[in-house]
This record gives structure tokens, C-alpha cells and sequence, in this order.
């Protein structure tokens, strides 16, 4: 643990924050909480950097009740970024990347940065996104004897680091969590001989060329190669209100979040299988669940959807999208539209959950390569897209099913592809 972070409590709360001189970022986090443990190096990376200039402060919710109701702290982890005794900024909550909580950071401490001098590193294959894709990729590759690179702008493993339980991927005894099947899949990469530098932000892509360029905040990358495997991640929910709520009763992430909810009103946005199979999970903890979702009829597999239909503490609202969320520190309810007939309706709500899809990661990528309509990166059955020594793999190609299975197939081909595309050469 960095020197630079403390664990305070309720009864150190203000001489730890309000009464320090300097800015200070708190984080309240809990045990068995996905998103707290990939928050965590994050955290500690960011005091390491920034400790001179502000103060890093974790506390234990679950035992802090009292001072997270005070601060109206309903998830974990949230940050809450204080000055002079007074909170400022947004908060931050849910699963936050490396990018999103530096930029904070640097809006409270005004700007300043501590700069180190850049790294210049050469490789045979350098792949973007440390998730199964990625991860399988440079197992092949590695094994293959190309020096191999993955970058990751997080933690390695993806959505899948976010799962508690995997139930469908072959040769896991019927279950796994998700962290522990990342971390077989890490050590495999690692002991083959690649290398993963996770955490690290993609300020500029160059992939025109025989030497395919990318760069971070920290280190310039060279390769003959490039896999893409960045992934894909939750959209947001586009409402009035999403940003100011987020954390405050928008989540993204029932498995992390549903069981603040015992015995209340709570939204789920979407009608897919993730939102309704979330749907009847959070009915292990609210007393009532209500499905808004766009259209007359559920995308969702007939086995979640008879799942849902039939459980008595979920009720639906057809045809109608989530306008407005509002409330006071907390949220309180809705503004609901009906897309056929534009009434507009109000819903008291405790909690909105939402699933309306995924949204690849490749807006680095949108001036260089092909990509569909919805932002995806084709490829053909070998894995590569229009530009020559460039591959993609996992959530980000255009495809149909997006399973980790599915990911791990993908990039097991792209590091086979590559291996041949550079002896080719």
C-alpha cells in the first residue's frame, strides 16, 4: 500500500478530510465488490503520483454506515473529492477507469502533473485491451516466440473481471469467478513471455505504415503488429439527469449494487437478456421491479423472459423510454415517455438499473479504420480488417455472439494470423 493513502473512519472522518489543507479524494468502498477491487491499484496508483498534492483517504462503508448515509453514499465504490472542508466536483462511482479518475484528480489539484521521462518500447506484436480476446491472443503469440505487449487502460480481464460467476466457459468445473478465470488466463500470457502494462491511458494511434505507432500518457510503443481488442462497455443511460445520479441511484451493475435495495421500488431500464435476467435477480432484494423498455415485446431469450413475466414482484412499461431522472442528493423518480402516444408519465423510484446495450471502444480508431454503422470493426474469418498487420478480437469485431468463449476464439485466431502475417514478412 502507497504511504501517500490512509484508512479513516467516522471518528477521524474530519480531521482526515474537512480539516486537511489539501484537496482529498475518498473512497468508499466494501468487501465482495467487483468493482472496488478493480478500483483499488487504481487508487493506490493514483496517491503514488498525486500524494504530494492531495490526500488519498479509503473507508470501509459497511462499517462506516453512518458517515456514507450522512454523504448519501448508496453504492461502492464512490468517490467524493473534498476542498477546504467542502465537497467539489463530481463524484465518481461504479466502475472507474484509470482515464476518468485522473481527470478529476487534475481538475481539484488545478491541472498540475508530475511528468516522467517516456519509455520507447519496440515489440512484434503489441495488442490493445488485456481481455480474454487480448489475453488469448498474446498467449498464441507469446508462445509463438514474438515479443508480445498488451496495454490495457485498466486491470487485465475486461468485463469479465466484473463477473462474480461464470457458468458457460468449457473446462471450468461448471463455475468460476470471473476474477479467477482473468487470472489464469494472465498467468498463462505472462509465463509464455508477454508483457502487460495495464493502466495505461491511449493518447494517439498511428497504424498507417509497416510500424504500427501508439502512444500513452507515459511510453511510446512500436510493433510490426497490432491486435485491437479493446471491448466494448455499458451505454449510458441518455436522460436528463444520468451524470448527476450516477451513483446516486443509476447503476449499471445489479450483481454490485441491488442488494442496497432490500424492500424498494426499483427501475430496470432495457429489455434484453441482461435486463431481464437482472430483473428477476434484483427481486432477491426489492420488493417491487419495473421493466421500462422501448418496444411492445422483449429482445430476451423465452427462457428469461417466462422467467420474468411470470415472477409476481415484476411489472412492465411497454413502449416507453426514461426522459428524466430526478430527485435531491438521492434519486426519487422518473419522467417516462410513451414513444407512441408522447404522454409523459412520473414514476417514484428508489433505484434505476440500466441495460440498453454495449457501445465498442474504438473511437481511437475511427479515422484509420473501417468501421460499421454502429462502430464495430469488420473483420474477415481470420481476424483482419482493412489496414495490412492489423487484427481484431473480442466484443469490438462485428459479430453476433459476444460470449467470453466467443472472445477467447477470437483471439486465439489473431494470434495465430499474426504469427504467420509477420514470418510472412
Amino acid at each position: 500500500m502507497s504511504g501517500k493513502m490512509i484508512y479513516s473512519n467516522m471518528e477521524t472522518f474530519e480531521k482526515d478530510v474537512l480539516q486537511h489543507e489539501k484537496p482529498v479524494v475518498v473512497d468508499f468502498y466494501s468487501e465482495d465488490c467487483a468493482p472496488c477491487m478493480a478500483l483499488a491499484p487504481i487508487f493506490e496508483r493514483m496517491a503514488e503520483i498525486y500524494g504530494e498534492q492531495m490526500k488519498f483517504v479509503r473507508i470501509f462503508r459497511q462499517q462506516n454506515r453512518q458517515l456514507a448515509e450522512k454523504y448519501n453514499v448508496k453504492s461502492s465504490p464512490t468517490l467524493l473529492f473534498f476542498n477546504q472542508g467542502e465537497e467539489v466536483c463530481s463524484r465518481l462511482n461504479g466502475y472507474i477507469n484509470k482515464p476518468e479518475l485522473r481527470k478529476v484528480i487534475e481538475g481539484v489539484i488545478g491541472g498540475s502533473c508530475i511528468l516522467k521521462e517516456r519509455q520507447k518500447v519496440y515489440c512484434d506484436v503489441l495488442i490493445l485491451g488485456a481481455g480474454p480476446a487480448g489475453l488469448s491472443a498474446a498467449i498464441y503469440a507469446a508462445r509463438a516466440k514474438l515479443f508480445t505487449v498488451l496495454i490495457d487502460e485498466g486491470l487485465p480481464g475486461g468485463q469479465v473481471s466484473t463477473t462474480y460467476h461464470v457458468a458457460n466457459y468449457p473446462g471450468t468445473n461448471g463455475v468460476i469467478r470471473g476474477l479467477d478465470l482473468v487470472e489464469n488466463m494472465k498467468k498463462q500470457a505472462l509465463d509464455f513471455g508477454a508483457q502487460i502494462d495495464d493502466l495505461k491511458e491511449i493518447t494517439a494511434v498511428n497504424l498507417a505504415g509497416e510500424e504500427k505507432f501508439v502512444q500513452t500518457e507515459d511510453a511510446d510503443y512500436y510493433a510490426k503488429s497490432v491486435i485491437i481488442a479493446t471491448g466494448a462497455e455499458p451505454r449510458k443511460l441518455p436522460a436528463e439527469g444520468e451524470r448527476e445520479f450516477r451513483g446516486r441511484g443509476i447503476h449499471y451493475c445489479a450483481t454490485c449494487d441491488g442488494a442496497l435495495y432490500q424492500d424498494a421500488n426499483v427501475l430496470v431500464v432495457g429489455g434484453g437478456n441482461s435486463a431481464v435476467e437482472e430483473a428477476v435477480f434484483l427481486t432477491r432484494y426489492a420488493k417491487q421491479v419495473t421493466i421500462v423498455h422501448q418496444f411492445d415485446h422483449f429482445q430476451a431469450s423465452k427462457a428469461a423472459q417466462d422467467e420474468a413475466l411470470k415472477n409476481p414482484n415484476i411489472n412492465v412499461i411497454w413502449n416507453s423510454e426514461v426522459r428524466k431522472v430526478y430527485g435531491e442528493s438521492f434519486v426519487k423518480g422518473v419522467t417516462v415517455e410513451n414513444i407512441k402516444t408522447k404522454e409523459t408519465s412520473e414514476i417514484e423510484t428508489e433505484g434505476l438499473f440500466v441495460y440498453i446495450g454495449m457501445q465498442p471502444k474504438t473511437d481511437l480508431f475511427k479515422n484509420q479504420i473501417r468501421l460499421n454503422e454502429y462502430g464495430y470493426i469488420p473483420t474477415d474469418e481470420d481476424m483482419r480488417t482493412n489496414i495490412p498487420g492489423v487484427f481484431a478480437a473480442g466484443d469490438v469485431r462485428d459479430k453476433k455472439i459476444r460470449q467470453i468463449s466467443t472472445a477467447s476464439g477470437d483471439g486465439t485466431i489473431a494470434g495465430i494470423m499474426v504469427e504467420r502475417f509477420i514470418n510472412g514478412k
